[in-house]
């Protein structure tokens, strides 16, 4: 019951004859051959998988090759062959290889054996939705974002509306002026998020509404620089026209100046631990991400409402925040991130660390964050991000104060002015910077 109906292949095969060069078979085989032959295990990876080997074996019928009869260590060869029959097929057969035939009869077979409601429609009917970008500008420069039912780009977009008008350079890098001013902001947004964000075939929220100017300058008339704002008092505002942790992401910017920011997820890290048999797949957990009633926080303490409810047919609200950013027309950067609901502020603080900051991109990406989402009401801050005298000057203020270990895993690439491109892979995870 936690599983939606899976979308990323359809989202894949539908966009590939848009923008592909090479041939499909082509541009799957590489993963078909990763899944048959394996790779070397991080000791991350490890790790993860030795965590997560009891709840592998308690919900899936027969042992998935993420489980095995040794403890996993670094080095060690994850082969996935199932998974790589169920690509053959996807490179063989398109869609129909997924969402009819062999793979999908084990879909609804894994379905039917745990109890959920997937059924062969519903994976027959599923059809890749293609929307409009959203954008706006900041200092000048024009951010680009994915739209609703990906909540992080609004949010993102409105932290920067509402910061926009203040000085960060000269309140300083993680001071307590500076750490207050975007929390707040950021508090603001995330209340805006939980009232009317989600399926905008559903909801009729009116995007520019909620980042015209007037509204983001009216949501922070409460702003006060000398003390934090309780989330009891901050409610969504009112913008005229509105009536009603496990995600992957990558940059790519190719030779010609074509740019990529994609985020996909699982949501939990593993979603819901349950491999479809004989198909070598992981189901997601990503109902998680509807609200479940109004007011009810999710795995990621994500409070929401009535515009993202569950109902038949729609898709639920997430967090990814996948960017490209302009200046003067040009491509300046590309940029995303795991992490839930810190998925757009770990976004944000990379932007705001170039832009504002002057950073180069790995310094950037690599420095510590922090984070505020409404709710619950505190601001949480990597180890060593914030020193004890800003951390103090904030509990003064009236900010509540936690700490946590990593906050996002940003991957970005950012053009120097000289044309060549620099990545910048987040110290945080399993990640790399590469060219070819």
């Amino acid at each position: 019951m936690a599983s939606g109906v899976p979308g990323t292949v359809d989202g894949m095969v539908s966009k590939h004859p848009k923008n592909g060069v090479l041939p499909f078979r082509d541009v799957i085989q590489p993963a078909i051959d990763l899944a048959r032959n394996g790779f070397p295990v991080t000791e991350g990876q490890a790790a993860d998988l030795n965590a997560n080997r009891e709840i592998f074996i308690s919900r899936n019928r027969s042992l998935p090759a993420f489980v095995r009869d040794i403890p996993w260590k670094e080095g060690d060869t994850l082969r996935q062959a199932d998974l790589a029959r169920t690509l053959e097929r996807i490179r063989d057969h398109g869609r129909d290889g997924f969402y009819s035939g062999t793979t999908a009869r084990l879909i609804v077979s894994e379905m039917q054996r745990g109890n959920g409601i997937v059924t062969s429609r519903d994976l027959a009917e599923y059809s890749a939705m293609f929307r409009d970008a959203v954008s706006d500008f900041y200092r000048g420069y024009k951010i680009i974002s994915a739209s609703p039912p990906s909540g992080g780009g609004i949010v993102l977009l409105q932290i920067l509306g509402m910061i926009e008008p203040y000085d960060l350079k000269n309140s300083g890098f993680h001071t307590c002026q500076s750490v207050h001013l975007i929390a707040e902001a950021e508090r603001r947004a995330f209340a805006d998020r939980s009232q009317f964000l989600g399926d905008p075939g559903f909801t009729g929220i009116s995007v520019d509404e909620l980042l015209r100017d007037e509204y983001l300058s009216e949501r922070m008339r409460s702003f006060s620089r000398d003390s934090a704002t309780s989330s009891l008092m901050i409610n969504a505002g009112s913008p005229v026209a509105v009536m009603s942790e496990e995600t992957t992401h990558y940059s790519v910017v190719d030779c010609m100046g074509n740019a990529v920011a994609a985020t996909t997820t699982l949501n939990g890290t593993f979603g819901s631990s349950i491999v479809v048999d004989s198909a070598g797949f992981l189901m997601n957990n990503q109902m998680d991400d509807f609200s479940i009633k109004p007011g009810v926080p999710n795995m990621y303490g994500l409070v929401g409402g009535e515009a993202n409810s569950i109902q038949p047919g729609k898709r639920m609200l997430s967090s990814m925040t996948p960017v490209i950013v302009e200046k003067d027309g040009r491509l300046f950067m590309v940029a995303g991130s795991p992490g839930g609901s810190t998925i757009p502020t770990s976004v944000l603080q990379v932007i705001i660390n170039v832009i504002d900051y002057g950073m180069n991109i790995r310094q950037a990406v690599d420095t510590g964050r922090f984070h505020h989402q409404w709710l619950p009401d505190y601001i949480s801050y990597e180890k060593h991000s914030l020193d004890s005298v800003t951390l103090m000057d904030l509990q003064r203020m009236g900010h509540g104060l936690r700490e946590r270990s990593t906050i996002g895993r940003v991957n970005s690439i950012m053009i120097l002015p000289d044309g060549r491109k620099a990545g910048g892979a987040d110290r945080r995870g399993i990640n790399s910077a590469c060219g070819y």
